[in-house]
């Protein structure tokens, strides 16, 4: 964003829009009912639908995606989720937020529509449900934490595990010393993805929208192996698998660890298995020095999981022990490598829409706040930073800034499209 155009950003998201109400948005509330918009329908979106569909109270009444063979998707996944009111499928989400009946939107879009989307439904008076990564740039973040405190609504992030019994266990274990100090947080994930090719600019297909794809960022010519789901492999939309995975088991760390912001990022990234046009890594080891204890994530896009057997998991070495948890469960080691406890439960997926929902008709502080996405989040966007700036960053541990600034600021935050910017 230009200098002139944060603030104005800045002021937008600082407003409280006055929500109108009509008799029957005054009769949902009265009942508790939550009436929802799904934006993004083709991969989680789908999945949310699914998800928010069967808990009671709720209704998704719009279905959005730029995208016109997505909207039957959506549509229909709304209906497998046991809604018996069909959702209205359209195109643009602003069309939603236009409706004084809908209470919350639900944001499954790609990664560069996660903060524009959101600080424009709390200016609209919504709460949202938004994926994780939370931001796609340490900048958004920033913003939009001021538009949902002024706004006074509940944004939950898509961390779910926060809402897990397994991982609230985990984090209850660890704080009361089951294995004593933890100093070293790892963490890693694996997955067999294949190459998305090359591809040479064309013409849109007439099923996309393809401007009101990109929205908020500059735009950029329409290349075949952008859509769908690879467009985390391109910096313009996406932050890598780091931000598309790893930000899950980062964040368990650090809330197990009670750290904020690292100090210090190492980082060494590169493409190893193909020759393509995947701007991201695919192979990186990420190292987050926090204070005197250490978080590291290893991703690797291309190789599946042999030795652990587990795509996904999480190892915390502590004084007098070690923990290892993945989705399937977790087991406490002694000093004498012997397993002194075993434990399983769930990851959070429906726990984690349940407590949004709760928050929404309660008040409340979600589990996965704005606050903790950011903070979380940050880890990733600092390590994509010190891997495209090809050096170390010292940083503010209070506030994960950059120290004394250098070639990083410039990836800091990214310059939106005049047409995109939320106004009073």
């Amino acid at each position: 964003m230009s200098g002139i155009h944060r603030r104005d950003f800045i002021a937008g998201s600082a407003a409280t829009i006055a929500l109108s109400t009509t008799a029957k948005a005054a009769a949902n509330k009265a009942n508790n009912k939550v009436v929802l918009a799904l934006m993004g329908a083709h991969n989680r979106g789908s999945q949310l639908a699914k998800r928010f569909g069967p808990v009671e109270g709720v209704e998704i009444a719009y279905v959005c995606d730029p995208d016109e063979r997505q909207l039957s998707k959506g549509i229909a996944a709304v209906a497998d989720g046991g809604q018996q009111k069909a959702a209205q499928g359209v195109r643009d989400f602003r069309q939603a937020l236009d409706d004084p009946n809908i209470d919350g939107l639900i944001c499954a879009a790609p990664n560069h529509w996660h903060a524009a989307a959101t600080i424009m439904a709390c200016q609209a008076g919504k709460h949202v449900y938004v994926e994780k990564p939370c931001s796609h740039t340490p900048e958004e973040g920033e913003l939009m934490i001021a538009a949902a405190q002024k706004a006074g609504k509940v944004v939950q992030v898509g961390m779910q595990r926060r809402s897990g019994a397994l991982y609230q266990q985990m984090v209850e274990k660890v704080r009361g010393g089951a294995i004593g100090e933890v100093l070293l947080g790892k963490s890693f994930y694996f997955n067999n993805r294949p190459s998305v090719g090359h591809a040479e600019p064309e013409t849109p297909p007439s099923w996309l929208d393809f401007d009101l794809w990109q929205g908020p960022v500059t735009e950029q010519p329409y290349r075949s192996n952008i859509l769908h789901y690879t467009w985390h492999n391109f910096w313009h939309w996406g932050n890598g698998e780091i931000g598309n995975n790893g930000v899950h088991t980062i964040d368990i760390c650090r809330w197990a660890m009670g750290i904020d912001f690292p100090s210090r990022v190492d980082v060494h990234g590169c493409k190893l298995r193909y020759e393509d046009d995947q701007q991201t890594p695919d192979t990186m080891n990420a190292s987050f020095q926090c204070g005197d204890k250490l978080i590291t994530w290893e991703g690797v896009s291309w190789s599946d999981p042999y030795q652990t057997g587990n795509q996904i998991g999480i190892e915390l070495r502590g004084t007098e022990g070690t923990l290892f948890i993945n989705d399937g469960g977790m087991t406490i080691y002694d000093l004498d490598r012997k397993p002194v406890e075993k434990l399983s439960g769930s990851r959070g997926d429906t726990e984690h829409i349940e407590d949004f929902l709760t928050c929404i008709r309660a008040g409340g502080t979600p589990h996965a706040n704005l606050d903790e996405g950011h903070r979380s989040v940050m880890f990733c966007h600092l390590a994509n930073i010190a891997h495209r700036c090809g050096q170390s960053l010292d940083l503010d541990p209070k506030t994960g800034h950059l120290i004394d600034g250098g070639p990083g600021q410039d990836l800091w935050q990214i310059e939106y499209r005049d047409q995109w910017m939320p106004t009073l």
